[in-house]
């Protein structure tokens, strides 16, 4: 049997035009540069016209500079998270312990060991298929990856060491999960958007351990929306933080900063 003719750029933009996808034409580019073959082109444009998140049809996903391997049913990183990851190195430029909770693919621990070179870098979280997709990110800069609930899953000799504590923690209210796009709603974990009944348990739990595993000057950072912000502050300061809210109005961005007092 002949093989099938690849795909040509003009027959990709029409079908994922007709299935809904905004940038159409960027995707369809991304795919034929991604693909190794006809099939797995063919492949790929199925999936995505299926509502698969591009960067899991890709299998990579472009994140603060670094190219980060994404696997099907693995959370997404999102650019606007990168502001994260650019606050917690204007916080702490010098950090030799990181530690990325609710991990995910590992995007935020990858970027920071990228940055920091030679740091210990750890990540974690409760869902297996992120843990190992975690692993193969951080692979190259000798990062670790743990699967457990939240500081459950670290090494207990971190335990005061961390300089930098990132947490990418679910922040959607459990009502508000069905509203969400149908590429994160359908193909992305519940443990990874759920945040509860007012979308900050999870934020609640971070925050309330994070004083026994941050070292003196540590900082512990988290993403939310504009709606949670002042409550994520006060969760902050509450565990005993010195807290501040950074706002990035181009990528509507919202990070909670918080900072262990030295002694």
């Amino acid at each position: 049997m002949p093989a099938p003719a690849p795909l040509t750029l003009p027959a990709i933009v029409s079908v994922l035009r007709a299935a809904g996808c905004v940038f159409a034409e960027d995707e369809a580019e991304l795919i034929l540069a991604t693909a190794r073959t006809p099939e797995e082109a063919a492949g790929m444009v199925d999936r995505r016209a299926a509502g698969l998140p591009l960067e899991q049809v890709l299998g990579w996903a472009e994140f603060h500079g670094l190219r980060v391997t994404v696997e099907q049913g693995v959370f997404v990183p999102r650019r606007r998270t990168e502001f994260l990851v650019d606050q917690a190195l204007a916080a702490a430029p010098h950090a030799t312990v990181v530690v990325d909770l609710c991990c995910g693919s590992g995007a935020l621990g990858a970027a920071l060991a990228h940055a920091l070179d030679g740091a210990e870098v750890h990540a974690a979280d409760i869902d297996p298929a992120a843990v190992r997709c975690a692993r193969r990110n951080l692979a190259a800069f000798g990062g670790r990856a743990h699967q457990g609930d939240l500081y459950e899953a670290l090494p207990p000799a971190l335990r005061g060491r961390v300089g930098v504590l990132t947490a990418n923690v679910p922040y959607v209210p459990t009502a508000e999960v069905a509203l969400l796009p149908v590429e994160a709603r359908d193909h992305e974990p519940l443990v990874a958007l759920d945040g509860g009944a007012d979308g900050l348990d999870v934020l609640r739990r971070v925050a309330a351990g994070a004083t026994d595993w941050l070292a003196p000057g540590g900082c512990l950072l988290t993403e939310t929306s504009e709606r949670q912000a002042r409550a994520a502050v006060e969760t902050f300061t509450a565990a005993g933080l010195t807290t501040r809210l950074a706002v990035s109005h181009e990528l509507h961005a919202h990070v909670v900063i918080g900072v262990l007092p030295s002694p």
